[in-house]
């Protein structure tokens, strides 16, 4: 069956929110820890890590489980909504114009505080600091992300871009980078671009895990490059999650700067560099390579890693759910995360893939205006 656009958008944007969904609840943790608390590797929606959520620290004030989005949702969603103003490709100028006014000014229910507030009062640091360079220093865009922590705040979003240019690898990769230069530099930035890319990849007729892995390691650099080619060999040892786990964690960590202990970063951590990267987007595409693209075993597998694994399950998720479509998303989790954050997970997928078909008509009409010029130019006097 070929799947369509749409199916792909809704793929890709309810299987990013399921996968940060699950993985948010055990966010933070060891693989043993997860284990130790739930009895078991997890297989499902489970409930916050301490029953005291609302003061237990380092949760508090957030409630995390029972099926509730995080902030990588949000800004997903966030930045869905720029690419619906705008209809068009997006640069780091969108994100001034369009995201920090929606995160400062627009109250929306945040489903781990249980509450209505603006988005603003949910991000985290590396989040704020967009607002920060923008809105209050009136730095130019492009270069606003200088001087922000290095981590995968910027690529944890970015699964609209590769939507927007949906076929188009290299077009993601280019158009991530220019947005995500409003948020960070060096490999935070190189992520956002490579997990756009993968989603990008993930839509083309016939994609596979491993093609669209091969179109990652074709456009990332330095580090960001190496960790996934050393995560990817090593995934190409194992069919299951569980025997990976150990060897997965051994092998991106020589290029996360983080460090073994996620609560206690290491003194060199989250700052720029051309050997290291996130930890995050290698250890997505190394599950989703031992699930052979499978949505589910791909997203179980980030959840079951620990450490930042919200972030991990939602780029597994994305692009797993952009190769299998909606279809591979199973429905009862889609249908308890949305009522549980009451969000509808539906409409900006929907709503995505419209504006990719009038970005495709633009660039269309672009490019033969730009043949014409050039056949102009070239024609023999």
């Amino acid at each position: 069956m070929t799947l369509t656009l749409e199916d792909r958008a809704t793929g890709a944007l309810v299987g990013a929110a399921v996968g940060d969904a699950l993985g948010g609840p055990v966010e933070g943790w060891t693989p043993d820890q997860i284990v130790e608390r739930h009895g078991g590797r997890i297989h499902g929606i489970v409930g916050p890590w301490y029953e005291d959520w609302r003061t237990a620290r380092p949760i508090a004030p957030y409630h995390k489980g029972d099926g509730h989005v995080t902030d990588d949702t949000l800004m997903t969603h966030a930045l869905v909504r720029v690419y619906e103003a705008v209809r068009d490709h997006l640069d780091a100028y969108a994100v001034a114009e369009h995201l920090v006014p929606d995160l400062m000014t627009n109250p929306r229910w945040i489903p781990e505080l249980e509450a209505e507030a603006l988005p603003l009062q949910r991000i985290f640091l590396a989040e704020k600091w967009i607002v920060t360079r923008l809105h209050y220093a009136h730095v130019d865009p492009r270069e606003a992300g200088t001087g922000n922590i290095v981590n995968c705040g910027a690529a944890m979003y970015m699964a609209p871009v590769g939507i927007a240019n949906a076929g188009n690898p290299a077009g993601a990769y280019a158009e991530a980078l220019d947005i995500a230069g409003a948020h960070q530099s060096s490999y935070g930035r190189e992520a956002a671009g490579v997990f756009a890319a993968a989603v990008a990849a993930a839509c083309l007729p016939g994609a596979t895990a491993s093609s669209v892995v091969d179109t990652a390691l074709s456009l990332a650099k330095d580090g960001t490059r190496s960790a996934i080619a050393a995560v990817a060999e090593v995934a190409a040892l194992h069919r299951d999650f569980e025997s990976a786990l150990t060897p997965l964690r051994a092998a991106v960590a020589p290029y996360d700067s983080v460090g073994p202990d996620y609560r206690a970063p290491s003194l060199g951590a989250r700052r720029p560099s051309r050997l290291h990267s996130i930890e995050e987007l290698p250890i997505a595409l190394g599950m989703l390579l031992i699930a052979d693209g499978s949505y589910e075993s791909s997203v179980l597998g980030a959840v079951n890693y620990g450490r930042d694994c919200d972030s991990i399950a939602t780029m597994a998720g994305a692009v797993a759910g952009a190769l299998g479509g909606e279809a591979a998303v199973p429905s009862g989790w889609a249908k308890q995360v949305a009522e549980a954050s009451r969000l509808d997970l539906h409409a900006p997928a929907a709503s995505l893939a419209a504006v990719a078909r009038e970005i495709f008509a633009l660039d269309r009409t672009r490019r033969a205006a730009h043949a014409s010029a050039f056949t102009s130019l070239t024609a023999p006097r």
